[in-house]
């Protein structure tokens, strides 16, 4: 006789798969997930395997979507954004803010029909950050979309870069995450930053910093190389570029809260290339594509909260 078990069904096996879309800002790629109610707990080992390029869908890290009012870190900023961009590194980790990210999750909500093209906000948790999406061109190509994104804050303690024995000094910046922006002739001193480069002094960054290369490519025109933390070498960083656009117009003596004009650097990314604007008031605009690439379903099996694979 054969056994029958009577054993229950895998948690996964009763959930129904789960939505998603893949989007990109200058190839900045992201896996969207639309939870308007906040009723998926997406665990770090989960995210991380939906972000793996060979056994997940693959992507620099997960946008998930929710209403700001469903959100416990969002609750308070509810009553100025309706939706609230719940960011997390492909590691798990979870991040400020990330300025391709607020992009891509724009077009999102443009695409569902939740945001027209105009100016609207969306809640982060380095606050509250107002999207202005441009109309569509003559050939029906999607506008660019600028993020108003704050302002910078430069720390005065100096932090230098060591990759390969080469040592730099770095600029400390804030964009509401933490950033080290070091200028070097070449881009590829920057090694292959698969790994953090090592910085000092250690406890500059007790959670992590993205560290930015940067080489002069004309006037206020620069090209980047990014390590963001729990993600590695990404092809583009909206929160990077906005801090080394700051950076270079220090070092080059320029300060819109003095001249009283504004300041625009072009900053050439691995995946494409940003417009960063500085404003006298200290405000930083940051205009660039998104893209919605693809959308699909997400076998549940990806989302339990066990860190462990079956062979």
């Amino acid at each position: 006789m054969d056994h029958v078990s009577t054993a229950p069904p895998p948690a996964s096996a009763s959930k129904p798969p789960v939505a998603f879309l893949k989007g990109h800002g200058t190839e900045n790629d992201f896996v969207i997930i639309p939870d308007p109610g906040n009723e998926l707990e997406l665990s770090a080992p989960a995210v991380a395997r939906l972000c793996d390029r060979r056994a997940g869908i693959g992507g620099d890290g997960v946008l998930h979507v929710v209403r700001s009012a469903a959100h416990p870190e969002a609750r308070a900023m509810a009553d100025r954004a309706e939706w609230f961009m719940d960011y997390r590194n492909a590691d798990g980790s979870i991040a400020e803010m990330c300025g391709n990210g607020v992009r891509v999750f724009a077009r999102y909500l443009q695409s569902a029909g939740h945001a027209e093209a105009g100016e609207f906000p969306v809640a982060t948790r380095g606050g509250v950050k107002t999207v202005h999406i441009a109309k569509s061109g003559p050939g029906g190509e999607a506008g660019d979309i600028t993020v108003h994104m704050g302002r910078a804050v430069l720390p005065a303690e100096s932090v230098t870069v060591t990759v390969d024995g080469r040592v730099w000094p770095a600029r400390n910046v804030s964009m509401g995450n933490p950033h080290a922006v070091a200028f070097v002739d070449d881009l590829r001193h920057a090694g292959d930053l698969f790994t953090e480069p090592a910085y000092t002094p250690a406890g500059a960054y007790p959670d992590g910093v993205n560290i930015e290369f940067v080489a002069d490519r004309g006037e206020r025109h620069v090209a980047m190389r990014v390590h963001e933390r729990g993600s590695g070498e990404t092809r583009s960083c909206g929160t990077g570029a906005c801090a080394v656009a700051v950076a270079a117009a220090r070092r080059d003596g320029v300060d819109p809260s003095v001249t009283g004009l504004p300041v625009t650097y072009t900053v050439d990314l691995p995946g494409g290339r940003l417009l960063i604007t500085e404003r006298p008031d200290g405000e930083i605009e940051m205009t660039g594509p998104a893209v919605i690439v693809a959308e699909g379903r997400i076998a549940p099996s990806l989302l339990v909260h066990s860190d462990t694979t079956t062979g």
